[in-house]
């Protein structure tokens, strides 16, 4: 049965797909990385709302979903870093790069108080990253502090998820309310980065 929450990950696909050739002409056009990244992490996010639309939120407990889905605050954080911060780029990618195999290994080995520290400490530095970078990177457009908003609401739900992804709940975040407000919540999220990312001046 299509759901309210199914149109909203559909019209996030949708966006996520408008993102991804975006990201693609821009790198065709200047061959610039960050691009890539920015890429990368949108494509993650078009699989994976695809996926919850045809498979359900169940699949939020697969440990390689939960992997997976690492690449999207991943992907749109090294892009914020490259692009912006050149000083840090290069320390940040492989904090992200340790941060990603953490949560591969502990995740898909089953290692669940290594799961615990791993999971919420990436998810939580990343979102940080997209949420404040925006709003200090020098010479960025005017508003691409839409950005900014994106990441905290992508920091909130990935958050969330991830202390659900180890058997805790985070304040009034409890599993049934996360998957209510997690379709929205993407939807916004992506509506934020498509106006932060592609609005000029």
């Amino acid at each position: 049965m299509f759901t309210l929450g199914n149109l909203f990950l559909l019209l996030t696909g949708l966006l996520a797909a408008f993102l991804c050739w975006y990201f693609w002409q821009r790198y065709n056009l200047h061959k610039a990385l960050h691009n890539i990244y920015y890429l990368m992490g949108f494509a993650v996010l078009l699989v994976s709302g695809l996926l919850l639309i045809f498979l359900g939120m169940d699949i939020l407990a697969s440990p390689y979903v939960l992997t997976v889905a690492s690449l999207i605050p991943l992907g749109i954080s090294m892009g914020i870093a490259e692009e912006y911060y050149p000083a840090w780029k290069k320390y940040f990618k492989w904090f992200a790069a340790l941060g990603f195999l953490a949560i591969a290994i502990t995740s898909i080995a089953g290692m669940d108080t290594l799961k615990k520290i791993a999971v919420p400490l990436f998810h939580g530095v990343a979102g940080m990253v997209i949420f404040l970078g925006p709003f200090f990177a020098k010479k960025a457009p005017q508003g691409f502090f839409w950005v900014g908003i994106g990441g905290l609401l992508i920091g909130l739900g990935g958050i969330a998820l991830a202390f659900i992804s180890v058997g805790k709940q985070l304040l009034f975040f409890s599993p049934e309310f996360v998957m209510t407000i997690l379709p929205p919540l993407l939807f916004l999220m992506a509506g934020a980065f498509t106006l932060g990312f592609t609005k000029k001046g």
